[in-house]
């Protein structure tokens, strides 16, 4: 027994066998367990709290992908409605560029014809204005020939009897 008293190891384990008997005494396991207790209690609550935020943000990322899917049905709606417009504004300027081009041939047709009658008339009053010079020129001549022509004398007396 010398031995284990002279025995710096035994000297040791006894004061670590007194200090855990004072630190049981006091009750240092009791505070222990009840720090450990409230730092897993924290750690529950955060972990709770980033289940929770875990579960908001896959409630928006699934509402997120509800509206894009939403907008990209819009869209394709959208583009489909304008290809169908610029189609049938398409074809509606066609029909306008068509009529407008009868029309406009329609115009062509009566300034054309209402020419051509001028033109027509212009030849016949060219003629007659021609044919009146003529006229003049053979009965100028008639007359310097004789002081009176039978025709115009007959002329008259016709006209004579008419008026009586």
């Amino acid at each position: 027994m010398q031995e284990l008293i002279l025995d710096s190891h035994f000297w040791v384990g006894v004061a670590f066998v007194v200090f855990v008997g004072v630190l049981a005494k006091v009750g240092v396991h009791k505070l222990a367990w009840t720090k450990l207790g409230e730092t897993g209690a924290k750690v529950q609550a955060q972990l709770d709290e980033a289940a929770s935020l875990r579960a908001e943000a896959q409630e928006l990322l699934d509402q997120i992908k509800v509206q894009r899917a939403d907008a990209e049905k819009q869209a394709a709606a959208t583009l489909q409605a304008a290809k169908e417009q610029a189609i049938r504004l398409q074809a509606e300027a066609k029909e306008k560029l068509a009529e407008q081009i009868k029309r406009r041939g329609e115009l062509a047709t009566r300034r054309i014809a209402v020419a051509e009658a001028q033109a027509t008339a212009d030849v016949k009053a060219a003629a007659a204005d021609l044919a009146a010079q003529m006229a003049e020129t053979v009965l100028a001549k008639r007359l310097e020939g004789a002081k009176s022509d039978p025709l115009v004398d007959q002329a008259i007396q016709q006209l004579g009897g008419r008026l009586q």
